[in-house]
């Protein structure tokens, strides 16, 4: 079986599942070519070509490389425009999960005249075709970057359009509002009723304090989505940069007897407990011996003030010196910290008593592994309590979608501060088309073209 050239060159095409040997491997098509291309490379069992076949249904049948030879025995499945994930005509193809096998059908799908996609083409495609708002693309890369079920869970309600019905009901608000504005500007005559520019006050109030309460999710978003920081802080050899390796399993910091051998911060995410946690290893605080050593001392104490956590870290085996009262001023200024006293292994010498202030104290040996369970505990019990009142995926989770939202609610603010300040409505008009403006960029109503390119290139390719 030959293949043909197909034509368009607006069809795109790519392994749509990650790098590696995997059980099932997806090729991906979409375009108005889609199906076209798929029947270029698949036969069905039934002899029958996938135009005629059902949207939605699986077909058992073999891929082809471009010279008609079997590659595979594989499924494949069409959907047609609007009703697909692009909103254009899709094909997949369900394989084994052989790269080179999947490279071989991808070349020759390739060579039908399909092209392949870009990072996060076909998901852009399916913003660009309405079937989705920005908030919802976003979330597609939430949900595959997710490192907590938690966050996981957040994205995929987003990913169903939370955000996305939350501007839309605030959009329509200010549309209703900016019409009855915009008539009482244009028809002066008309005396538009002052009962109606009352109501049109007290709705705009209503908004801001919505817009607002959104703004604020931002904050937990982020820490749902990134992790919240924990900064390790502690005299030098105390062990910081052991319990780092040993609370995320592995050996990420270089760890020597010698004191000042972390220089800089070293930071790595860990889920403790079901918490994603940043944490970040410090130069041990003493007083400075190298220029280097002084900057490195510097950003530690910058990283502990920048933190929602800090993990004060003593040495067990020694009793407290002035170089520990460095790391329990550190602590008693941070606005939460726990106290992980190291060195259980060796003998106690270290008065825990003396150790006051803290959320939790744990004993811990970072080189046997005791008490590492129990610290991980106590810094996810200590870090800000998960957001369990706002509904999934009403929790704004970027800058970008924050910056928007705190723009509509300051244009909404001062619309509502000009109406009661009594000024005429086409001054209001200008903040209620701001706030307009602000709405659609949250959602994609109107976007920049490079901020939509940034977006889309965190995806990966086949997304």
């Amino acid at each position: 079986m030959k293949n043909t050239k197909i034509g368009k060159p607006d069809t795109i095409v790519a392994v749509a599942t990650s790098r590696g040997v995997s059980a099932i491997g997806v090729i991906r098509i979409s375009g108005p070519d889609a199906v076209a291309v798929a029947d270029s490379i698949f036969r069905a069992r039934n002899g029958r070509p996938l135009a005629e076949m059902a949207p939605g249904k699986l077909i058992l049948g073999r891929a082809l490389a471009s010279d008609g030879g079997v590659i595979d025995e594989c499924l494949a499945v069409v959907s047609r425009a609007p009703k697909s994930y692009t909103g254009e005509n899709t094909a997949e193809l369900q394989c084994h999960g052989s790269p080179s096998a999947l490279a071989e059908i991808l070349a020759a799908a390739l060579k039908t005249g399909a092209r392949t996609a870009q990072p996060g083409e076909f998901t852009k495609r399916a913003f660009l075709n309405g079937r989705i708002d920005l908030t919802q693309a976003e979330a597609v890369i939430d949900i595959i970057e997710a490192e907590t079920a938690q966050a996981a869970k957040h994205a995929a309600a987003q990913l169903g359009g939370s955000i996305g019905r939350i501007a839309d009901a605030g959009y329509g608000k200010l549309l209703d509002i900016a019409a009855h504005f915009h008539a009482a500007v244009d028809y002066p005559e008309e005396d538009i009723d002052e009962l109606r520019t009352g109501e049109c006050a007290a709705a705009l109030k209503t908004l801001e304090a919505s817009l607002r309460e959104l703004c604020a999710t931002y904050a937990r978003g982020r820490l749902l989505k990134d992790g919240a920081r924990a900064a390790i802080i502690g005299r030098p050899n105390a062990g910081k940069s052991s319990l780092l390796n040993a609370l995320l399993g592995y050996d990420r910091a270089i760890v020597t007897p010698a004191p000042g051998t972390t220089r800089d911060t070293v930071e790595e995410k860990a889920v403790l407990a079901g918490a994603l946690t940043r944490l970040i290893d410090t130069a041990g605080l003493r007083g400075a011996e190298s220029e280097a050593e002084a900057e490195g001392i510097s950003r530690s104490r910058a990283a502990a003030e920048s933190s929602e956590l800090v993990i004060a870290v003593f040495d067990g085996s020694s009793p407290l010196s002035d170089l520990d009262a460095e790391t329990l001023s550190e602590a008693k200024n941070a606005a939460r910290a726990v106290a992980a006293v190291n060195k259980s292994d060796l003998p106690r010498l270290l008065d825990v008593s003396r150790l006051g202030g803290f959320l939790s104290v744990v004993t811990v040996s970072a080189k046997t592994g005791d008490g590492v369970s129990a610290l991980a505990d106590a810094i996810a019990a200590a870090l800000p309590a998960p957001d369990h009142e706002t509904p999934a995926g009403e929790l704004l989770t970027n800058a970008r979608q924050a910056e928007a939202a705190e723009r509509a609610a300051e244009c909404v603010g001062l619309a509502s501060l000009a109406l009661a300040r009594g000024v005429t409505p086409d001054a209001a008009l200008v903040d209620i088309e701001g706030a307009l403006s602000a709405l659609g960029e949250l959602v994609g109503r109107n976007v920049r073209e490079d901020t939509a390119e940034r977006i889309f290139a965190r995806f990966c390719v086949g997304k």
